[in-house]
């Protein structure tokens, strides 16, 4: 007789096909591909790990196998320890072509004990200039954490552990462009930037510190599929899939988290294109009199 512990014979194939399910949302072998990096890339620990290294002859990265277009997309990181000065690692949304769209996170190493610049931006068409930069509240190296995009046709917010950094909101209707029609990979390098990346280049990277490594896990995707011209949500909106499944698609900040938001900005930011007026003497950009 079974157990009554046990799951009735009629529910195992639904059970398991959960697990499998829930299993592949962080398998980084079913999920992306290496790119670039002659093995300085590695995928470990029954692929629920990736690592990239860079030392002085190469750097490293890897991509989606999948195109989005709209999601929600999460990735845990832990950026290059000690001495990352010169070394830059990028993760961020790109579609293909001249006029491209993207979504940037790159987080820019920095000497021992001096903070890492999460550096964030959003190209529409080809063009960007949309910098804006951060400290962080805690130390990036010692542990993971996890970092977040979150693209609707509405809106586009970075976080950091759930908390929003920055909002770039959908203002077509004053004519400024908005990723919406272009499917987007998620791409990822850890390479050395070291003409710019650290104090305006001043800090050149110390290759006796090489091999520099960040580490990649529980990379989990909420998004629309885009495949041969579809897309798997049947439509824009949250009632093309099960609303719990398909809210991330008209999610906005509600007060709490545009309040977190405002904390960040007010301690942590410190570059913003919306208020640097020497770099656009003719006038900020458009979007930043409107947000």
């Amino acid at each position: 007789m079974a157990s009554t512990n046990s799951p009735s014979l009629p529910l195992l194939p639904i059970l398991l096909s959960a697990y499998f399910l829930l299993s592949a949302a962080a398998n980084f072998n079913q999920d992306f591909q290496i790119t670039w990096g002659d093995g300085r890339a590695k995928i470990l620990n029954n692929a629920n790990l990736l690592t990239l290294s860079l030392d002085r002859a190469s750097g490293s990265g890897f991509q989606s196998k999948n195109e989005y277009l709209f999601g929600k997309i999460d990735m845990q990181l832990k950026l290059v320890p000690g001495n990352s000065a010169g070394t830059v690692t990028a993760y961020y949304l790109r579609s293909e072509g001249s006029s491209w769209d993207e979504i940037d996170f790159e987080f820019l190493g920095n000497l021992s004990g001096d903070p890492y610049i999460v550096h964030t931006n959003v190209f529409t068409q080809g063009k960007g200039n949309r910098e804006q930069q951060f400290y962080l509240w805690f130390d990036p190296t010692a542990d993971f954490h996890t970092y977040s995009i979150l693209w609707n046709p509405q809106r586009i917010v970075f976080s950091v552990d759930g908390t929003p950094i920055r909002e770039y909101k959908n203002l077509e209707s004053i004519g400024i462009p908005f990723p919406k029609s272009q499917p987007m990979r998620i791409y990822s390098s850890l390479w050395n930037a070291d003409d710019w990346a650290t104090r305006g280049g001043l800090i050149k990277t110390d290759w006796s510190k090489a091999p520099f490594t960040a580490s990649y896990r529980n990379f989990n995707a909420n998004a629309c599929v885009w495949n041969a011209g579809k897309s798997s949500c049947k439509s824009n909106s949250p009632s093309s899939a099960a609303p719990a499944t398909n809210a991330w698609l008209s999610q906005e900040l509600d007060s709490t988290a545009q309040k977190r938001m405002n904390w960040v900005q007010n301690n942590y930011m410190i570059y913003n294109y919306c208020k640097d007026r020497k770099r656009f003497p003719q006038g900020l950009p458009l979007e930043c009199t409107h947000s």
